[in-house]
């Protein structure tokens, strides 16, 4: 297999190569995208005082899927419909909605999902979507990452003590866990998609 081809995120493969076909279907995935990061923030899993989505695990899966253009673009485009007042994420609308919403408690994870969709975006842009090792590698360096924006401007509203019992201790274990689950299945859907086309992978 060529190294252009292993550098390609997987759902080009899904895509034209040009024309308006490609257009219509990228923009086609980015609104599936936003659809199944809604859908994975109101799937919420009780953690003590907080609830715990499974959304960081669907900006992962995405983010290595798309790879990183189409990737930041789904975000970009999921945060506008949360600005324009969708109730799109976790505790919306009980908790309010758009700008407001965004400026509050989840203001910096919210940011940090971008940067997260990026770096494991850059990742599988460079075939390290193969490698369960080098993925989750990437995987761990987007999730500090969040984490560490998330934490920030939450400590700012609330104080570091705070914001790291919160925010972060409850759910490092449970993140740990999702990227693992994330790590080993891009690699089990590469080798699926070369069995369908009749490649060794």
């Amino acid at each position: 297999m060529s190294a252009a081809i292993a550098s390609r995120p997987l759902i080009e493969f899904a895509i034209p190569d040009r024309g308006a076909g490609r257009l219509a279907v990228q923009a086609a995935i980015v609104f599936a995208g936003t659809l199944l990061l809604a859908l994975s923030a109101k799937t919420k899993v009780v953690l003590g005082p907080v609830d715990m989505s499974l959304q960081t695990l669907a900006i992962l899966l995405i983010g290595t899927t798309f790879g990183l253009r189409l990737g930041v673009a789904t975000l970009l485009v999921y945060l506008a419909e949360g600005a324009m007042g969708f109730p799109v994420f976790q505790s919306t609308p009980e908790k309010g909605i758009g700008i407001a919403y965004m400026l509050g408690s989840t203001g910096g994870y919210l940011a940090g999902f971008v940067a997260m969709g990026a770096i494991v975006g850059w990742a599988a842009d460079r075939g390290w979507d193969r490698s369960p090792v080098k993925l989750f590698g990437a995987m761990l360096v987007a999730e500090t990452v969040m984490m560490a924006m998330g934490f920030a401007w939450l400590a700012g509203l609330i104080g570091a003590e705070k914001s790291w019992m919160f925010g972060v201790a409850p759910f490092i274990v449970p993140d740990l866990i999702k990227l693992t689950l994330a790590a080993c299945a891009m690699p089990a859907l590469w080798m699926a998609a070369d069995w369908l086309r009749g490649g060794r992978g």
